[in-house]
């Protein structure tokens, strides 16, 4: 079983930065692939980014390829979301999720360990 608990959401104007991390309680963390992912009220859950368990490839949505960077220290069992110039349609909840063996890091039911979510709101 593995916990996952967000922290670092906030509010903050468009431009700004906001650092999200996630400490996960998994005894044998590098061995998980980590997501991160958001729901915006009224519309679905979609990914964010994803990072591979060694930390050397990292994916992200085009949405905010170029402006968020995730990250991850395995010392600490924690994964970061760095997000730079944050625009209001970046407003949501942000999900932290995990699982050992994922074939598709965009895919939502491939990860079966999530997070309560961290709230993040960007005003204009």
């Amino acid at each position: 079983q593995v916990q996952l608990v967000e922290s670092g959401g906030g509010l903050v104007q468009a431009g700004g930065s906001l650092r999200l991390s996630c400490a996960a309680s998994a005894r044998t963390f590098s061995f998980y692939v980590m997501g991160w992912f958001r729901q915006a009220p009224g519309k679905e859950r979609e990914f964010v980014a994803a990072i591979s368990r060694s930390g050397g490839s990292t994916f992200y949505a085009d949405s905010v390829k170029g402006r968020f960077t995730m990250s991850r220290d395995n010392t600490k069992n924690t994964v970061y979301l760095q997000m730079n110039s944050l625009k209001p349609e970046d407003t949501a909840v942000y999900y932290c999720a995990a699982d050992r063996g994922i074939s598709d890091y965009v895919r939502q039911d491939e990860y079966g360990y999530w997070g309560q979510g961290t709230q993040v709101t960007v005003s204009s």
